[in-house]
Protein backbone atom coordinates (compact mmCIF):
# COMPACT_ATOMS: atom_id res chain seq x y z
CA UNK A 1 0.00 0.00 0.00
CA UNK A 2 0.85 3.78 -0.05
CA UNK A 3 2.44 5.38 2.12
CA UNK A 4 0.05 7.99 2.99
CA UNK A 5 -2.07 5.37 3.64
CA UNK A 6 -0.87 4.74 7.05
CA UNK A 7 0.21 8.42 8.06
CA UNK A 8 -0.13 12.22 7.23
CA UNK A 9 2.10 13.58 4.12
CA UNK A 10 4.39 15.32 7.07
CA UNK A 11 4.96 13.94 10.83
CA UNK A 12 7.91 15.85 12.12
CA UNK A 13 5.75 17.47 14.68
CA UNK A 14 3.71 14.06 15.67
CA UNK A 15 7.38 12.29 16.10
CA UNK A 16 8.65 14.94 18.23
CA UNK A 17 5.49 14.43 20.59
CA UNK A 18 6.08 10.65 20.52
CA UNK A 19 9.40 11.10 21.58
CA UNK A 20 8.08 12.59 24.93
CA UNK A 21 5.15 9.74 25.11
CA UNK A 22 7.49 6.88 24.36
CA UNK A 23 9.46 8.58 26.90
CA UNK A 24 6.63 8.53 29.94
CA UNK A 25 5.45 5.19 29.15
CA UNK A 26 4.65 3.49 32.13
CA UNK A 27 4.85 -0.67 32.37
CA UNK A 28 2.03 -2.86 31.73
CA UNK A 29 1.15 -4.62 34.35
CA UNK A 30 -0.07 -8.36 33.72
CA UNK A 31 -2.88 -8.11 35.66
CA UNK A 32 -5.04 -11.28 34.86
CA UNK A 33 -4.72 -14.76 34.96
CA UNK A 34 -5.33 -17.29 32.36
CA UNK A 35 -6.62 -19.99 34.21
CA UNK A 36 -6.55 -22.82 31.53
CA UNK A 37 -2.99 -21.79 30.90
CA UNK A 38 -1.93 -20.82 34.58
CA UNK A 39 0.29 -17.58 32.70
CA UNK A 40 -0.65 -13.70 33.00
CA UNK A 41 -1.10 -11.33 30.98
CA UNK A 42 -1.80 -7.38 30.45
CA UNK A 43 -5.68 -6.95 29.76
CA UNK A 44 -6.60 -3.81 27.92
CA UNK A 45 -6.87 -1.69 30.72
CA UNK A 46 -3.55 -2.57 32.21
CA UNK A 47 -2.23 -1.44 28.06
CA UNK A 48 -4.09 1.85 28.50
CA UNK A 49 -3.28 2.53 32.11
CA UNK A 50 0.61 2.63 31.09
CA UNK A 51 0.20 5.29 28.51
CA UNK A 52 -2.92 7.23 28.70
CA UNK A 53 -1.18 10.06 31.26
CA UNK A 54 1.95 10.12 27.96
CA UNK A 55 -0.76 10.44 25.31
CA UNK A 56 -3.33 13.30 27.07
CA UNK A 57 -0.01 15.22 28.76
CA UNK A 58 1.56 15.34 25.05
CA UNK A 59 -1.43 16.35 23.12
CA UNK A 60 -1.97 12.71 21.41
CA UNK A 61 -5.79 11.78 20.44
CA UNK A 62 -5.97 7.67 20.05
CA UNK A 63 -8.47 6.09 18.21
CA UNK A 64 -9.40 2.47 17.83
CA UNK A 65 -11.95 1.08 15.43
CA UNK A 66 -13.13 -1.48 13.18
CA UNK A 67 -13.54 -1.70 9.59
CA UNK A 68 -15.21 -4.07 6.83
CA UNK A 69 -12.30 -6.54 5.62
CA UNK A 70 -12.97 -10.28 4.31
CA UNK A 71 -15.76 -12.32 5.34
CA UNK A 72 -14.49 -14.14 8.88
CA UNK A 73 -12.57 -11.21 9.94
CA UNK A 74 -12.25 -8.72 11.67
CA UNK A 75 -9.99 -5.39 10.37
CA UNK A 76 -9.20 -3.01 13.37
CA UNK A 77 -7.53 0.67 12.92
CA UNK A 78 -5.53 2.30 15.80
CA UNK A 79 -4.60 6.23 14.56
CA UNK A 80 -2.79 8.49 17.08
CA UNK A 81 -3.47 11.72 15.96
CA UNK A 82 -1.26 15.26 16.86
CA UNK A 83 -4.05 17.57 18.44
CA UNK A 84 -1.94 21.22 17.62
CA UNK A 85 -0.88 19.82 13.80
CA UNK A 86 -3.66 17.56 13.05
CA UNK A 87 -0.38 15.17 11.83
CA UNK A 88 -1.82 11.24 12.24
CA UNK A 89 -0.20 8.03 11.73
CA UNK A 90 -1.99 4.59 12.08
CA UNK A 91 -1.98 1.15 11.76
CA UNK A 92 -4.82 -1.89 10.49
CA UNK A 93 -4.42 -5.18 12.05
CA UNK A 94 -6.78 -7.66 10.58
CA UNK A 95 -7.35 -10.77 12.99
CA UNK A 96 -9.64 -13.93 12.13
CA UNK A 97 -12.94 -13.81 14.46
CA UNK A 98 -12.87 -16.96 16.67
CA UNK A 99 -16.53 -17.16 16.51
CA UNK A 100 -18.82 -15.78 13.90
CA UNK A 101 -21.44 -14.40 16.71
CA UNK A 102 -21.25 -10.99 18.88
CA UNK A 103 -19.27 -12.44 21.31
CA UNK A 104 -16.86 -13.99 18.93
CA UNK A 105 -16.48 -10.05 17.67
CA UNK A 106 -16.21 -8.60 21.03
CA UNK A 107 -13.44 -10.77 22.07
CA UNK A 108 -11.51 -10.06 19.20
CA UNK A 109 -12.16 -6.63 19.16
CA UNK A 110 -10.83 -6.17 22.85
CA UNK A 111 -7.88 -8.16 22.22
CA UNK A 112 -7.16 -6.35 19.34
CA UNK A 113 -7.22 -3.13 20.49
CA UNK A 114 -4.95 -4.65 23.28
CA UNK A 115 -2.38 -5.22 20.56
CA UNK A 116 -2.51 -2.84 17.46
CA UNK A 117 -1.96 -0.59 20.85
CA UNK A 118 1.03 -2.41 21.98
CA UNK A 119 2.62 -2.51 18.59
CA UNK A 120 1.93 1.13 17.58
CA UNK A 121 3.16 2.40 20.60
CA UNK A 122 6.18 0.27 21.58
CA UNK A 123 4.84 -1.61 24.65
CA UNK A 124 6.42 -4.43 24.44
CA UNK A 125 4.70 -7.69 24.64
CA UNK A 126 5.65 -11.43 25.14
CA UNK A 127 4.93 -13.48 22.39
CA UNK A 128 3.67 -16.84 24.42
CA UNK A 129 1.37 -14.80 26.15
CA UNK A 130 -0.03 -12.73 22.92
CA UNK A 131 -1.48 -16.34 21.87
CA UNK A 132 -2.66 -17.92 24.73
CA UNK A 133 -4.54 -14.54 26.32
CA UNK A 134 -6.52 -14.17 23.38
CA UNK A 135 -7.23 -18.07 22.84
CA UNK A 136 -5.31 -18.78 19.46
CA UNK A 137 -3.49 -21.94 20.52
CA UNK A 138 -5.13 -25.45 20.84
CA UNK A 139 -5.37 -27.31 23.88
CA UNK A 140 -2.17 -29.15 23.30
CA UNK A 141 0.19 -26.21 22.56
CA UNK A 142 -0.78 -24.24 25.35
CA UNK A 143 0.70 -26.62 27.64
CA UNK A 144 3.76 -25.24 25.59
CA UNK A 145 6.18 -22.95 27.60
CA UNK A 146 9.49 -21.44 27.86
CA UNK A 147 12.14 -22.10 29.76
CA UNK A 148 12.42 -19.06 31.21
CA UNK A 149 8.71 -18.23 31.79
CA UNK A 150 8.21 -18.00 35.83
CA UNK A 151 6.56 -20.81 37.27
CA UNK A 152 4.04 -20.35 40.17
CA UNK A 153 3.88 -21.82 43.39
CA UNK A 154 2.08 -21.56 46.76
CA UNK A 155 4.38 -19.93 49.57
CA UNK A 156 2.87 -18.40 53.02
CA UNK A 157 2.51 -14.81 53.63
CA UNK A 158 1.92 -15.08 57.34
CA UNK A 159 -0.58 -17.41 58.29
CA UNK A 160 -2.23 -16.94 54.65
CA UNK A 161 -1.37 -18.70 51.60
CA UNK A 162 -0.85 -17.20 48.23
CA UNK A 163 0.35 -17.88 45.10
CA UNK A 164 3.57 -16.37 43.51
CA UNK A 165 5.61 -16.01 40.45
CA UNK A 166 8.69 -17.81 41.48
CA UNK A 167 12.16 -16.43 41.15
CA UNK A 168 15.38 -17.89 40.36
CA UNK A 169 16.22 -17.71 44.03
CA UNK A 170 13.61 -18.82 46.19
CA UNK A 171 15.09 -17.37 49.71
CA UNK A 172 15.63 -14.12 47.95
CA UNK A 173 11.44 -14.46 47.67
CA UNK A 174 10.80 -15.03 51.09
CA UNK A 175 13.02 -12.05 52.39
CA UNK A 176 11.59 -9.72 49.66
CA UNK A 177 7.50 -10.47 51.16
CA UNK A 178 8.64 -10.66 53.85
CA UNK A 179 10.43 -6.81 54.27
CA UNK A 180 6.52 -6.02 53.66
CA UNK A 181 4.30 -4.18 55.87
CA UNK A 182 2.27 -6.75 57.75
CA UNK A 183 -1.34 -5.69 57.79
CA UNK A 184 -4.17 -8.26 58.59
CA UNK A 185 -6.34 -8.72 55.25
CA UNK A 186 -3.11 -8.01 53.02
CA UNK A 187 -2.06 -10.77 50.86
CA UNK A 188 1.41 -9.94 48.92
CA UNK A 189 1.99 -11.83 45.40
CA UNK A 190 4.91 -11.20 42.88
CA UNK A 191 4.39 -10.17 39.26
CA UNK A 192 6.20 -9.40 36.17
CA UNK A 193 5.11 -6.26 34.40
CA UNK A 194 6.11 -6.45 29.94
CA UNK A 195 9.29 -5.55 30.46
CA UNK A 196 10.50 -8.07 32.96
CA UNK A 197 10.47 -6.35 35.62
CA UNK A 198 9.48 -7.74 39.17
CA UNK A 199 6.73 -5.59 40.53
CA UNK A 200 5.00 -6.73 44.68
CA UNK A 201 1.03 -6.21 44.06
CA UNK A 202 -1.02 -6.10 47.44
CA UNK A 203 -4.32 -7.25 47.32
CA UNK A 204 -7.09 -7.94 49.91
CA UNK A 205 -8.73 -5.49 52.15
CA UNK A 206 -6.50 -2.50 51.02
CA UNK A 207 -9.90 0.02 51.52
CA UNK A 208 -8.82 0.98 54.92
CA UNK A 209 -4.77 0.79 54.56
CA UNK A 210 -4.52 3.17 51.57
CA UNK A 211 -2.24 5.17 53.58
CA UNK A 212 0.26 2.63 54.95
CA UNK A 213 0.54 1.02 51.50
CA UNK A 214 1.48 4.55 50.09
CA UNK A 215 3.95 5.05 52.53
CA UNK A 216 5.35 1.51 52.00
CA UNK A 217 6.47 3.07 47.97
CA UNK A 218 2.59 1.48 46.72
CA UNK A 219 1.02 2.93 43.70
CA UNK A 220 -2.97 2.35 43.39
CA UNK A 221 -3.44 1.51 39.61
CA UNK A 222 -7.11 2.81 38.61
CA UNK A 223 -7.86 0.74 35.94
CA UNK A 224 -6.02 -2.89 37.56
CA UNK A 225 -7.82 -1.80 40.46
CA UNK A 226 -4.57 -2.77 42.62
CA UNK A 227 -1.94 -1.75 44.52
CA UNK A 228 1.75 -2.20 43.44
CA UNK A 229 5.03 -1.59 43.51
CA UNK A 230 8.59 -2.16 41.77
CA UNK A 231 10.75 -4.81 43.96
CA UNK A 232 13.97 -3.71 43.47
CA UNK A 233 13.01 -0.47 45.79
CA UNK A 234 12.01 -2.71 48.25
Amino acid sequence: MEHSTYCSTEITELARAMLKVQAGLQPALKDRENTFSHSRYATLNSVMDACREALISNGIWLAQYPVPVEAGHMGLVTKLTHAESGQWQSSLMVMPLPKADPQGYGSALTYGKCYGLSALLGIVTEEDDDGIAAGTDSAGQTKRKRQTRQQETPIAIGNKPTTEAKPQNQSEEHILLATMPKLDGIIYSLTTTQDGKTCIVASGNTANKKHILSQAGFKYSEQGKIWWRYAEVA
